[in-house]
C-alpha cells in the first residue's frame, strides 16, 4: 500500500507540473530563472534595457540573472555557457557579436533552454526562438526623412541648393546596423546621385561608414580627420550618425575645429534619445535623435519569455524580414519616434521617460 501511495504521489506531482527540473513550475513560485545577457554598461541605453527587463520579469515572479559583457565577445560567450550550466529556464541575449555565440547557443538548445534575441538578431543559429526589437530599417528611414524634411531636399535641386554630408553608421557585427543603413540610403541615395548631398570624403557605402562596436572614440577620430582633410575651406552641413554616442564624438570634433553653436553648427542626428543626447538637443549641439522606449521593448520581450515558458505563442508582427541565415526568426517590432527640440517634451517628458529635473542643463 505504501508503494501504491508513493506512486500516486509521483503521478500527482507530474500531472501538476511540479516534478522534474522545474521547467513547468509556476513563475509565481520564484523558482524559474531568466538569464539576461546585455552587451555593455558603457551605454546608458543598455543599462536602461537591463533594468526594465529585470523589473518587469521580477514583477511576474521570475528570478533574473543579468550579465553585462562590456563589449567583450569572449566574456559574453562565457556568460552564456555559465547560465546554461546553471540550467536557467530561458535566455534573453543582446549580442556583442552574434557570430561568436553560435556554439554557446547550441549548448542552450541542447539543454532545452529557449533563447530570445533582444534588439540584436542572433545570426547563423537555429537556437533562437523569437526576436524582440525596434523596426531597425524604420530607424534609418526616420533619420533620413528628418534630414530630407528639415533641409527641404525635395526642392533643393530646383532651387540651386546643396549640402555637404557625412555618414557615421553602426557596427558591422550588429545586424541592425545594416538595416538602419539601408533605411537611410533608401531615402537619401537619390540626393547623393543628383548632387543635392555632397559627401566630400567619398565614403558612402556601409563598409566604408560602419564603426566597430559603436565606438564613440572612433566616430570622433573620423570626424576630426574629415574636418581637417575635407572641410578646411567649406563647412560640414549634415552629420548623419546612427547613434547618440557618435553625436557626442561629433560635438567634440566640431568644437575642436572651431564650429560655433548657432552660426555654423551642422545638423547632427542620433539614435536612442539618451539623457545626455536629449540635453544636447535642448541646447542645440544635437539636432535630433530616435526615441526608442526601452520600457515597451522590455515589456514585449517579457511577454515573449512568459509565453515561451507557459508553452504559448507570443505576440508577433513580423515573420519575413529577419532571416539569420538559418531561419526567419518570428519577431515583434516596436516603432521608433524621431524627437527634436519641438517635440521632446510631449514625447519624452510627458511620456514619463525623463523628468524636467533630469533634463535641466
Amino acid at each position: 500500500m505504501k508503494k501504491i501511495g508513493m506512486l500516486l504521489l509521483v503521478l500527482a506531482l507530474v500531472m501538476t507540473g511540479v516534478w522534474a527540473n522545474g521547467s513547468k513550475e509556476s513563475a509565481a513560485s520564484g523558482k524559474m530563472t531568466v538569464g539576461v545577457c546585455m552587451p555593455t554598461q558603457s551605454s546608458e541605453r543598455w543599462i536602461n534595457d537591463a533594468a526594465n527587463m529585470k523589473k518587469q520579469l521580477e514583477a511576474l515572479g521570475y528570478t533574473v540573472d543579468v550579465q553585462f559583457a562590456e563589449d567583450d565577445v569572449q566574456a559574453q560567450v562565457s556568460q552564456i555557457e555559465n547560465l546554461v550550466a546553471k540550467q536557467v529556464n530561458c535566455l534573453v541575449v543582446a549580442a556583442v557579436d552574434s557570430s561568436a555565440l553560435v556554439n554557446a547557443l547550441a549548448q542552450a538548445k541542447e539543454a532545452g533552454i529557449p533563447v530570445i534575441a533582444y534588439d540584436r538578431l542572433l545570426m547563423d543559429t537555429d537556437a533562437v526562438s523569437y526576436y524582440a526589437t525596434f523596426d531597425n530599417k524604420g530607424v534609418g528611414t526616420k533619420i533620413a526623412q528628418y534630414i530630407e524634411e528639415t533641409k527641404k531636399l525635395k526642392t533643393a535641386k530646383a532651387e540651386g541648393r546643396s549640402y555637404t554630408f557625412e555618414l557615421f553608421m553602426g557596427s558591422p557585427d550588429d545586424n541592425n546596423a545594416l538595416f538602419l543603413y539601408n533605411g537611410v540610403m533608401e531615402v537619401l541615395q537619390p540626393y547623393l546621385d543628383n548632387g543635392v548631398l555632397v559627401c566630400k570624403s567619398g565614403r558612402t557605402s556601409f563598409k566604408e561608414t560602419c564603426i566597430l562596436r559603436w565606438s564613440q572614440e572612433t566616430a570622433q577620430q573620423w570626424a576630426e580627420n574629415y574636418l581637417s582633410a575635407f572641410y578646411a575651406n567649406e563647412k560640414l552641413d549634415i552629420a548623419c550618425t546612427a547613434f547618440d554616442g557618435f553625436a557626442y564624438g561629433l560635438r567634440s570634433a566640431l568644437e575642436g575645429a572651431g564650429y560655433t553653436l548657432g552660426q555654423d553648427w551642422p545638423l547632427v542626428t542620433g539614435q536612442d534619445a539618451e539623457l545626455m543626447a536629449t540635453k544636447n538637443i535642448i541646447t542645440g549641439y544635437q539636432t535630433m535623435s530616435i526615441y526608442k522606449d526601452t520600457r515597451l521593448l522590455a515589456q514585449k520581450c517579457t511577454s515573449m519569455v512568459e509565453a515561451v515558458l507557459k508553452g504559448a505563442k507570443p505576440e508577433i508582427n513580423d515573420t519575413t524580414q529577419y532571416n539569420n541565415n538559418k531561419l526567419v526568426v518570428p519577431s515583434y517590432l516596436c516603432q521608433p519616434v524621431a524627437v527634436d527640440k519641438s517635440n521632446y517634451k510631449a514625447i519624452i517628458v510627458d511620456g514619463g521617460y525623463y523628468t524636467e529635473d533630469q533634463l535641466k542643463i
